[in-house]
């Protein structure tokens, strides 16, 4: 469906997969589910998700307007998932691993955004079924101040637009960017090609 101008509309995100419940996980999802979001929150330590049904709880007695609900699966997390967000730590083996395993068990339609300080998103993206719904950021969205949302290049506008509407509503300004990153990856297997073709 297009609008009166003629462009795509921003898809409009409504369920949020939040993987991780450690706390940094679980204020994001505090901040979504505050937001109006339907949060999702996974995590393998039901200790954690204890502490984030508790969090929750005192959420809804100061009015906010979202729905928690826990998973302790990552299947069971990113189901109907518009956006899914990883807190694994920000190293490749780890964000690799988490991103394989989104990519496997969410529908088509779910964007895999990831906060990320140091890796590349078009390194993410290409070890993923969905390089055009891979998107990551830098800096704290919950602050209020400036986010980087940096994108690889076979990201599609829709993802790219989506995934800035999402951290609009929680209160960040999101400045749009192609990752600066050196993709290590693709850069290590096209010399591995190279290296190999020419002995």
């Amino acid at each position: 469906m297009k609008s009166a101008d003629g462009s795509q509309p921003t898809r409009v995100t409504r369920v949020v997969a939040v993987i991780g419940a450690g706390q940094a996980g679980r204020s994001f999802a505090m901040a979504c589910a505050a937001a109006g979001f339907y949060v999702v929150l996974e995590d393998v330590m039901p200790s954690n998700l204890r502490r984030a049904e508790a969090e929750y709880a005192d959420l809804s007695l100061r009015g906010g307007h979202g729905e928690l609900e826990l998973a302790s699966t990552v299947e069971d997390a990113v189901r109907e998932a518009d956006i899914a967000i990883d807190f694994v730590p920000d190293e490749l083996e780890s964000k690799l691993e988490i991103f394989s395993m989104i990519d496997r068990m969410a529908p088509p339609k779910t964007i895999l955004l990831t906060p990320s300080e140091a890796l590349s998103i078009t390194d993410l993206a290409s070890c993923v079924y969905r390089p055009d719904r891979s998107v990551a950021f830098r800096g704290n969205p919950l602050g209020g101040g400036i986010v980087r949302l940096l994108y690889p290049p076979a990201a599609s506008r829709e993802t790219i637009d989506a995934a800035a509407a999402f951290l609009n509503r929680l209160g960040a300004e999101a400045l749009v960017e192609l990752d600066p990153e050196a993709p290590e990856l693709t850069r290590n297997a096209s010399g591995a090609r190279q290296g190999f073709a020419h002995p």
